[in-house]
């Protein structure tokens, strides 16, 4: 049964089948956030589990799409997979190597293979930096290269989202809301990531515009053997994208499994929800 179950893919081989080993591994991950005031009134203080018990794999080079409403707690577990937040309790897995015990070196090491797409392409790139030095902060922290090396790098990199080299001396203002989401890909993909949180990437964007940032990061993948978690409200576009779905609702996962077998057979009464709401996917 698919239904609420997180299980490692499986890969037949002689007859057999086989385990494949996950690149990222969640397992009864938990996350609270204390409110400021008790939803009751008075002087109290209440609390919101944005992320409760949620266990995953993500395989190398597939994209995992995780789709739920404006809340359910997406965004909160794609930057806690990160470690941009630590959790309350749980364990988080990268290639095998436990990441929520990684300090120092270690964790920066790790870091060169993570990385995130942020939602808002006009907050996510800071307005006093041009883009060439948007684009090579992660070389900068990260990596030993001369000037020149870094230029040349970048100049790839924006030849690589669909954009001229010259956009290099420019500043984001500049851009349009498509052009800068371009901007935040190809600084993403600076340090050759193996996996990266694409968190609504498309959600700011005009309708065509986002298909063609979608298409984009289809193509990076198959470029690049890049895996992602592909977060979204829109029951589309994580169709399109993904090969697997998680669906979120109030902080936990309820149900995971292929895509297509999500879309035609649902079975968690909320995954019918979602896909009753958009009509060229209904059930």
């Amino acid at each position: 049964m698919r239904l609420l179950r997180n299980e490692l893919a499986e890969v037949a081989l002689g007859g057999c089948y086989h385990r494949r080993m996950a690149l990222l591994e969640v397992r009864n991950l938990i996350k609270t956030y204390v409110t400021g005031q008790s939803p009751f009134g008075g002087d109290g203080t209440g609390s919101i589990r944005a992320v409760d018990d949620v266990s995953l794999d993500i395989s190398n080079g597939e994209t995992l799409g995780l789709v739920g409403e404006s809340g359910s707690g997406k965004t909160t577990l794609g930057r806690l997979v990160l470690r941009l937040l630590e959790p309350d309790s749980g364990s988080i897995r990268f290639e095998g190597r436990d990441l929520l015990q990684a300090g120092g070196s270690e964790l920066r090491r790790l870091r060169r293979d993570m990385q995130i797409i942020f939602q808002d392409p006009f907050g996510s790139l800071d307005p006093r930096f041009r883009v060439q030095q948007i684009i090579a902060e992660p070389l900068v922290i990260h990596e030993r290269m001369s000037a020149a090396a870094r230029r040349q790098r970048v100049s790839e990199l924006l030849r690589a989202v669909g954009m001229d080299e010259s956009a290099g001396g420019r500043f984001p203002h500049e851009f349009s809301g498509g052009q800068r989401q371009r901007i935040g890909i190809a600084r993403a993909l600076a340090l050759q990531p193996k996996f990266i949180v694409a968190d609504e990437p498309v959600s700011a964007l005009d309708v065509s515009v986002g298909a063609q940032i979608v298409q984009l990061l289809a193509d990076l993948q198959r470029q690049y053997g890049l895996t992602y978690l592909f977060i979204s409200h829109s029951m589309p576009v994580v169709r399109y994208l993904s090969s697997r779905m998680a669906v979120m609702r109030r902080g936990k996962i309820v149900e995971t499994g292929p895509t297509e077998q999500i879309t035609q057979r649902p079975l968690h009464p909320y995954t019918r929800s979602l896909l009753e709401a958009t009509p060229q996917i209904a059930v």
